[in-house]
């Protein structure tokens, strides 16, 4: 994933005076992010099917019922049914320039397995978010974590951040997936990620290749190492450290990178 850097700040400034008017101080508080949330329509999850696991099913190859995107009513064109796939184009129909953007499922899981399978088109690029806020014009990964989905073999991004924590499964920029078990770009791979009371599990393949807890001090020190640092990045900082909100829940969503992705089999089993 590429970041784009941006935010919004507010710097107050207090003024004491003492009581003979004879000296002055100012003092500078900590600047504070400043964000909004939208508040767009959720789905009632007890509208949707279970299948034979006990799993919601998000997506079932015939209908987007529950999906929009991200900070809109709407689903973008450029996300469309293929072939009982969720599939990303980003030329469907030969327009690129159809309406892109991030697509989530409307409603907001706190404690979850959700497992999808992907496939993804040659150096290609993608993620997927969860615990996420919308935030009135800002990206939805400012305040989510990211399971990486990417061409190992042929994207830059493999080969950019520390230790491969770009590849596929990783936590995009913090921890790398290991082992690294990706199939190559046009092949299906399987995904699941855990999240139950703040301990996050990445699976990738039937392996287990990544584990983090949120809301640890390990969890800010990875933070901090990243991009998402207070000081780089101060609202993604602020966001990303109290991951999911006062209620520890947020929507799940999947990225427009800008290359074709394919997605089936999207379901979520509620803890």
């Amino acid at each position: 994933m590429k970041r784009n850097f941006g935010y919004g700040l507010i710097v107050a400034f207090g003024l004491t005076l003492g009581s003979c008017a004879t000296k002055s101080s100012t003092t500078a508080p900590q600047a504070q992010p400043v964000y909004e949330l939208n508040k767009l329509p959720k789905v009632n999850l007890k509208d949707f099917k279970k299948n034979s696991a006990g799993a919601y099913v998000l997506f079932d190859g015939s209908s987007l019922n529950g999906w929009r995107g991200y900070n809109k009513d709407h689903v973008p064109a450029k996300w469309a049914i293929d072939n009982g796939t969720l599939k990303f184009s980003k030329a469907p129909g030969g327009n690129a320039k159809a309406e892109g953007g991030d697509i989530i499922f409307a409603h907001d899981f706190k404690n979850f397995e959700l497992e999808f399978e992907w496939k993804i088109s040659q150096a290609g690029n993608s993620g997927v978010f969860f615990l996420a806020k919308e935030v009135k014009n800002q990206p939805i990964y400012i305040s989510s974590p990211e399971y990486q989905l990417l061409d190992n073999q042929n994207h830059p991004d493999a080969k950019q951040g520390v230790d491969g924590n770009r590849k596929s499964a990783s936590l995009y920029d913090m921890i790398p997936a290991k082992p690294q078990n990706a199939f190559p770009a046009g092949q299906w791979n399987r995904a699941k990620i855990v999240v139950n009371k703040g301990k996050v599990t990445h699976y990738q393949n039937d392996e287990k290749v990544v584990e983090y807890e949120l809301w640890t001090p390990s969890w800010i020190e990875l933070l901090q190492a990243s991009k998402f640092s207070k000081e780089k990045w101060p609202l993604a900082f602020e966001l990303l450290s109290t991951v999911g909100g006062k209620e520890k829940a947020g929507v799940i969503g999947f990225q427009d990178h800008g290359d074709d992705i394919w997605l089936r089999n999207v379901t979520v089993k509620v803890l």
